[in-house]
């Protein structure tokens, strides 16, 4: 793992979420290694749409299951998601907004900055959300 990671904007990678605590290493962060064979790199806000299609397709992600200390994920929730889940939600309609800031550089050799900025999620200067 590489705890000098760059997000997609070129610069150091922010947490994505720690609650729920998410990564492929429970770190809070998108890192990826060798063991990351699912590419972790995505920090999406997810969306309701999107985590019924997850779920469609074979991977549940709102149900809780105590036995991995998950507790499920509901609307609004940032969690490292898998890049080609990411791009099969984006191609279904469905992608949930990126947290650019948090999202790994290596995202860009799936998907182009111009498409994640399209879908990034913003805060306003007020700290309400906009997207």
């Amino acid at each position: 793992m590489d705890h000098d990671a760059l997000n997609v904007l070129g610069e150091p990678l922010q947490a994505c979420s720690f609650d729920p605590l998410t990564g492929f290493y429970r770190d809070g962060c998108c890192h990826t290694g060798p063991e990351d064979v699912g590419t972790h790199v995505v920090c999406a806000r997810v969306t309701a749409e999107f985590l019924a299609f997850s779920q469609a397709v074979g991977n549940d992600l709102s149900t809780p299951r105590p036995e991995w200390r998950f507790a499920g994920l509901k609307p609004g929730d940032r969690w490292c998601l898998c890049v080609r889940r990411w791009k099969e939600a984006l191609t279904a309609g469905v992608a949930p907004p990126v947290v650019l800031e948090a999202t790994h550089a290596s995202t860009l050799q799936f998907v182009d900055i111009e498409t994640l900025r399209q879908h990034a999620w913003r805060t306003s200067t007020d700290g309400s959300a906009a997207t």
